[in-house]
Parts: C-alpha cells; structure tokens; sequence
C-alpha cells in the first residue's frame, strides 16, 4: 500500500520521524550523562530536546494518521497501525509531562520522576518503533507497488514497476 502523503516521491512520515526518534533519544542519553556528571547544561540540553522532540512527533503524527486512515479497514495492518500510532502518542504525551515536571525548576533539571517517565517512554517508543517495522517491513504499508531493485528513480514520473 502507498504511502498517500508524499514528498518528492517518498511518503513523508518516515522521513519525519528520524526527527523525535533522535531528539527523543538524545535527551534520555542527556540526562543518563547529567545524572552521571551533574553538569546542568546537559539537563538544559535534554530538555531543549525533549521541547524539538514533542513537537517534530506531533507533525510525524499527522502524517501518520493521514496514511494509516487509508490502510483498508479489517486488516491486521490496520489493527497493528493503531497500536503503533496511539502508542506514540502515548510516548510524546510521557515526554510532555516530563518536560513539565522539568519546566517546574528554573534550570530545567531533571527530577527522579522527571527521569523515570523518560525512562519509560524510551522503552514504549522501542516497541511502537518495532510495531512501525512491523508495519513497513512485512505488511508493506507505504511501499510502492512494484517495488523492487531496479525500480527507477520516484524522481522521474514512472512507477516502480517500470524498471
């Protein structure tokens, strides 16, 4: 099934969420480093990360939902496409709340339940990421018909199965 929201011949949603899975990831990584040093500009950069994060997956999110909405009704597609959808949303809402947990300190820093919710979202977005392989991977959602190894450029107008 294609993907139906696209760019340049390439479906939107995977190109965006490269942007809350690093920024998202950095600021857990940032604050496993603050916890470690307590050096205060790296709880700064989590939580500047954490601001990015929410808001590149919100956007990732309403690509999503635009090619999820047209996976046919019925399909184990569209079952695994809603767990792997409301779960991240679930991982942007965790990392909201702990942002405002870290809103709450004027520098920003990191509580141990500020910490721990993050620590939970890390391990949740693991399992939406799997289920959006599942999704691309073996279910073929917003893969070109045709596709195959010598499918010529989306750049030039013609359908993947014209090689």
């Amino acid at each position: 099934m294609e993907s139906r929201a696209k760019l340049a011949g390439h479906a939107v949603h995977p190109m965006l969420i490269v942007f809350p899975l690093g920024l998202l990831a950095m600021a857990v990584i940032f604050d496993v480093l603050y916890f470690t040093t307590h050096n205060a500009s790296l709880a700064t950069g989590s939580f500047l990360n954490i601001s990015a994060g929410i808001i590149t997956g919100l956007l990732a999110a309403v690509f999503g939902f635009w090619d999820w909405f047209h996976i046919p009704d019925g399909t184990r597609a569209k079952a695994i496409g809603v767990w792997h959808g409301v779960g991240n949303v679930v991982v942007v809402a965790l990392f909201a709340v702990s942002w405002y947990l870290r809103s709450l300190d004027p520098q920003h820093l990191p509580s141990i339940a500020a910490f721990v919710v993050v620590l939970v979202a890390a391990v949740l977005a693991l399992i939406t990421g799997w289920l959006g392989g599942e999704l691309v991977e073996r279910l073929g959602v917003g893969i070109d018909e045709g596709a195959n190894l010598d499918a010529p450029s989306s750049l030039s107008g013609r359908p993947a199965h014209h090689s």
